[in-house]
């Protein structure tokens, strides 16, 4: 650790990383804040993306041996106080264990060019935490990227950081993307597109039986509050819903998405 002393509430860099809890300032910044053990832990497998990691005195005791190769990594490691970690957090349950991270997202391009059989879309979110599970979900089902369309909640939010639980780290993100051009760019690489609404016609075991899901798919999610917009919904080569067996109004939006990004992941590697 850099010195054995705690820093000042009032540091220069404690300060330069508290403002990134505002959208604005990362973007401006560059640079995002990864909170708790198991995103942090991520986050240092690749050490080249993290410039310093702060730590109360109860995380330093608790995390030695990650906090110490992070060090041999060439990482800043500093103390403050349980109030100054608390400050950088953006949940109601802080760990007291946050890494400053350079932005990794990347252009559609890139994830084009992957010829890529499964992708996550989720159009204007506005729920942090619906897309961090998201993110996590993807990755756990071996998707290939999450890419967000339009305006929405940022996935460098603090929230959303700590639903991914790392995921953030293991698969392209792509962000601000204009759904012409998503649309477009899975046209030419022959990526069907999966628009999901309760209003659907079809339901998605009617695509699993129609052995639909075996090709290349992006699913398309809307928000929790306005599902999708009526361009992506007519634009999209298929509608589909989950159908309810029992009395539930509907799915939250993050099980939804499990269940879709699974049973392509599942048609695809029968």
């Amino acid at each position: 650790m850099h010195g054995s002393d705690v820093l000042s509430d009032s540091n220069a860099r404690l300060v330069a990383a508290r403002r990134l809890t505002s959208r604005r300032a990362r973007r401006e910044a560059g640079r995002f804040l990864v909170e708790g053990a198991q995103a942090v832990t991520e986050a240092l497998h690749q050490p080249q993306l993290v410039s310093e990691v702060f730590a109360t005195g109860a995380a330093l005791e608790r995390h030695a041996n990650l906090l110490q190769r992070a060090q041999e990594d060439g990482v800043r490691v500093d103390a403050v106080s349980d109030r100054a970690a608390a400050s950088l957090s953006e949940t109601v349950t802080p760990q007291g264990l946050v890494a400053v991270a350079s932005r990794i997202d990347v252009g559609l391009e890139a994830v084009l060019a992957q010829a890529p059989r499964l992708l996550a879309v989720v159009v204007e979110p506005n729920d942090p935490g619906n897309l961090g599970t998201i993110i996590r979900t993807a990755d756990a089902a071996g998707a290939d990227g999450v890419i967000v369309v339009g305006a929405g909640v940022d996935c460098y939010n603090g929230k959303s950081v700590r639903a991914s639980a790392g995921s953030l780290f293991h698969l392209p993100i792509v962000l601000d993307v204009a759904w012409p051009d998503l649309l477009e760019g899975l046209s030419e690489q022959r990526v069907q597109s999966i628009a999901t609404t309760g209003s659907a016609p079809a339901d998605l075991d009617q695509l699993i039986d129609d052995d639909r899901l075996g090709q290349p798919t992006a699913w398309i999610f809307g928000n929790e509050a306005h599902g999708l917009p009526e361009a992506v919904l007519q634009s999209a080569t298929l509608q589909t819903r989950i159908p309810i067996h029992g009395a539930a109004e509907s799915l939250n939006l993050s099980v939804a998405a499990a269940v879709c990004l699974y049973a392509s992941a599942r048609a695809q590697r029968r």
